[in-house]
């Protein structure tokens, strides 16, 4: 009898535990979805101001006021799209919903990377064997450029080296291709168009959970379900021992260079960063050493406290301090407290920074805060310190490498490194570290014929790629201007018309700072130029304007 009775009470209890878990799984209604995305709002205005840099409180309230209206007439993967593009809208790498919360049911068995020759697919499952190493080019009926046009509102965005690290996976993931309109119906398969050994093919897959997907640092890990495109026979020192240690260094004795790499700013579970610090400059001092090379391309951050005993520690050895024989590589994924790191490097070392430029803004906001949403309960990471290592003035969207050196595809199948390379082999030839300097010297001096060449030459040579040469030069130009100094002024603006003769920015800049100096006859020429060069363009019709007026 006691044993019957027992079974009576459970009874009801299971009905009610079971009820309540079909009940957690039902879908929300437009109402609940709407109370949430209120909340956000809520939250983000009282509690997170400081989010609004790069966007301000109107322009993200009549987003938040469109999308609201919207909900009634969305699936429920659409409204979970539609609010990580509400947060991404800060465009802060930290400030998120997280990639899992979209892609943890259905994502593509494959892994992309963006390569300097195109997006190729690095890595698959086992059963999709043959698409291995193919060249992306459609997804549906969708390019791939169009494609990422349409999926970037959802990746947090903090510039374009984050969208290539942390952006491409959002185009494995269905539900957002179909939100962002890449594809037109929702489906867990998904047909690629892709061009391998020089033919052009169509290949459909079908989605996986995201547990199953095995890569980290961006790169595939192999396994018994997944194979990789590298050639395995060998490991670049990039990729070398990056499952097992968080950081480790390598002497190679035919250059005398030490090579380290840190992929995180943590302490390894084997190691303190501040011992392995210590070990490393008690390494430097008791070997030859005639380059040192440190490797932060794969590095997204941790706790950037611990970077000052490595900053000491290179300062105190002026040996290996010094132009041409420190050497920093940066990357992609050289994001949050490997910025900060960056940064320090960057104002007190005399290191030769190689590779491409970070994912994070120099400046940047970071250190989020949880807020769970009360009815779906997704998570969303809101930011709320203000890391700020330059003056605001100096602050810029990335780090960029003195030296401008990036990895094709061909480069990573056959473990090549022409990162680590350029340092390895880089020699002392006066190579122009900061070109603005460079150029403000001559035209200090006088040299007006030299810095129009220079100039010419530094545009055009690709180790400067990543320099926008044509922001820095103009803001120098408008500082001597606005200065006082109108006749520098004027030159360098004109000098920019002549360098990128395509610019109608650059046109308007000369044609309104001849207009201030009442050059009036030289301002109508060149928003006439601007005029013939785009007609309808963003400019168009200010120039027009302009013209309009000084031909009265």
């Amino acid at each position: 009898m006691k044993h019957h009775t027992i079974k009576l009470v459970l009874l009801p209890l299971l009905f009610l535990l079971h009820t309540g878990i079909l009940l957690a799984q039902e879908s929300l209604t437009s109402q609940q979805w709407q109370e949430d995305l209120d909340y956000l709002q809520e939250r983000v205005h009282n509690d997170f101001p400081s989010l609004f840099k790069k966007i301000d409180q109107t322009q993200w309230d009549t987003e938040v006021a469109k999308f609201r209206d919207q909900i009634p007439n969305l699936q429920e993967h659409e409204v979970k799209v539609g609010l990580t593009r509400m947060v991404s809208l800060f465009e802060y790498g930290h400030t998120q919903i997280t990639f899992s919360t979209l892609a943890k049911d259905a994502v593509l068995p494959i892994n992309l990377y963006h390569f300097e020759d195109g997006i190729f697919i690095e890595g698959v499952q086992n059963n999709n064997k043959s698409v291995l190493g193919a060249k992306l080019i459609k997804i549906g009926n969708t390019p791939v450029a169009d494609a990422l046009k349409a999926i970037r509102p959802v990746v947090p965005v903090e510039n374009d080296q984050y969208f290539k690290a942390y952006g491409l996976r959002f185009l494995t993931v269905p539900s957002i291709l179909h939100a962002q309109g890449v594809i037109p119906e929702y489906s867990e398969n998904v047909s690629l168009t892709l061009e391998k050994d020089g033919k052009m093919f169509t290949h459909t897959f079908t989605s996986v959970p995201l547990k199953e997907v095995s890569r980290d640092y961006g790169f595939t890990i192999p396994n018994e379900n997944w194979i990789s495109v590298r050639q395995q026979e060998e490991t670049p020192l990039y990729l070398k021992k990056l499952q097992e240690k968080l950081f480790f260094f390598e002497y190679l004795e035919d250059s005398k260079t030490l090579y380290v790499r840190q992929s995180s700013v943590f302490d390894d579970k084997e190691e303190s960063l501040k011992d392995f610090y210590k070990r490393l400059f008690a390494f430097i001092d008791a070997n030859d050493v005639e380059k040192f090379v440190y490797d932060v391309r794969l590095n997204g951050g941790g706790n950037n406290y611990n970077n000052k005993p490595l900053i000491k520690g290179i300062l105190a050895r002026p040996e290996i301090n010094k132009r041409g024989t420190f050497f920093y590589l940066i990357g992609r994924n050289t994001f949050s407290a490997c910025q900060n790191l960056t940064n320090e490097i960057e104002n007190y070392t005399e290191a030769i920074i190689v590779g491409e430029p970070t994912a994070e803004n120099k400046n940047f906001l970071g250190d989020a805060k949880r807020v769970t949403l009360p009815n779906s309960k997704i998570h969303a990471y809101l930011s709320f310190a203000w890391w700020q290592d330059m003056p605001q003035w100096e602050n810029k969207d990335w780090t960029i490498p003195h030296l401008a050196v990036a990895m094709t595809f061909n480069d990573y199948v056959t473990n090549q490194d022409p990162v680590l390379d350029a340092a390895v082999n880089y020699t002392e030839t006066n190579f122009i570290l900061n070109p603005m300097e460079h150029l403000t010297q001559l035209f200090m001096a006088g040299k007006y014929a030299e810095v129009k060449s220079e100039a010419v030459k530094i545009a055009n040579d690709d180790a400067y790629r990543y320099y926008n040469f044509e922001e820095e030069f103009g803001a120098a130009g408008y500082r001597l201007f606005s200065n006082g100094n109108i006749e520098g002024g004027l030159y360098v603006l004109e000098l920019i018309t002549q360098v990128f003769p395509e610019s109608t920015s650059a046109l308007y800049s000369l044609a309104s700072s001849q207009e201030q100096a009442k050059q009036l006859d030289n301002a109508k020429k060149n928003y006439q130029k601007l005029l013939a060069l785009d007609p309808n363009g963003s400019l168009a019709s200010t120039a027009k304007k302009r013209l309009a007026k000084l031909n009265k």
